[in-house]
């Protein structure tokens, strides 16, 4: 019998796979398609202090093996959030994650705070790639010092599990990864979309509003699986592999460079049942192969 399910700390999940936040919406958008308490967890889009409007419109692109967004963190807030949208998701019996964005520390820890009171909500994942607007609008994640304090500050107001996302638009990922496993944090997750933009040559102007946005899909793969790789070996928190998984092997491939569990995000646009796909071909291929937990596959990669 293969045992599929994860042992994150006190975060348990019945499968490794969870959805990626700002995918799969709150998971109701989805219901119809799937049984929400079928898979690991999800991550619900991106939630912040105060109600944003995101960015003008055009904010998202198609690429080769990919896409590109600048939605801007569009959410109605913490508030609407905790009041109208979590009554209804709370029966979901599944891992339900809440991602924590913010455009300073105090936005963080406030958000963090509340969300904590939140009996069905066992975790948080910690949007650092937001721009801190007290230091010029550069990114929480993109230096030790930031990451550091943005971490250490949420860690002394949330009691449950701390999740932190990593972005890959820095030099050293596993110097990131290691500051904020020192400040606290209970796992990792990563990649973030990495940096992109695209231009339309019939009219010569940028395909997004902010002429840069977050590239997705297929071709930051390798670069991600690079990047868990590089991070398993630098921390001794689970990890948690995103960027690119549209298929089980994807999703086997993270586990087998040391990932925990796995986020699939930009495949749940072509296919909203490819989660159930791959939760499937995990328990296929380690019947196949001889492996009976998920603690036997990680890290497994023969080299």
């Amino acid at each position: 019998m293969v045992n599929l399910s994860v042992d994150l700390g006190e975060l348990l999940l019945k499968n490794p796979v969870m959805t990626a936040s700002g995918t799969f919406g709150y998971g109701e958008e989805y219901a119809d398609f799937l049984d929400i308490s079928a898979l690991g967890g999800i991550i619900v889009k991106g939630t912040t202090l105060h109600p944003r409007e995101g960015n003008p419109y055009p904010r998202m692109a198609e690429t080769p093996a990919g896409m590109l967004n600048a939605v801007g963190l569009q959410n109605k807030g913490l508030f609407t959030f905790v009041n109208d949208i979590y009554p209804r998701i709370k029966h979901y019996e599944t891992a339900i994650l809440v991602n924590v964005s913010g455009s300073t520390v105090e936005d963080y820890v406030a958000t963090a705070e509340k969300i904590n009171e939140l009996k069905a909500i066992p975790a948080i994942e910690l949007n650092i790639s937001c721009p801190n607007v007290k230091e010029g609008g550069m990114a929480f994640g993109t230096n030790c010092s930031s990451a550091f304090s943005v971490v250490e500050a949420v860690r002394k107001v949330y009691k449950k599990h701390l999740m932190v996302k990593l972005s890959p638009n820095v030099t050293d990922i596993a110097e990131i990864a290691q500051s904020v496993e020192n400040a606290g944090a209970d796992s990792v997750s990563l990649i973030n979309t990495l940096l992109g933009m695209a231009i339309d040559v019939k009219t010569r102007r940028p395909m997004l509003s902010t002429v840069t946005g977050g590239l997705s899909g297929p071709c930051v793969k390798p670069v991600a699986l690079r990047m868990v790789w590089q991070v398993t070996k630098a921390v001794k928190i689970p990890v948690i592999g995103l960027g690119g998984i549209s298929c089980a092997s994807d999703a086997i491939e993270f586990m087998l460079a040391g990932a925990s569990a796995v986020q699939v995000g930009t495949a749940n646009f072509i296919d909203p049942t490819v989660t159930l796909k791959i939760i499937d071909g995990i328990q296929e291929y380690m019947s196949e192969n001889g492996f009976t937990t998920m603690d036997d596959l990680r890290g497994a990669m023969n080299i």
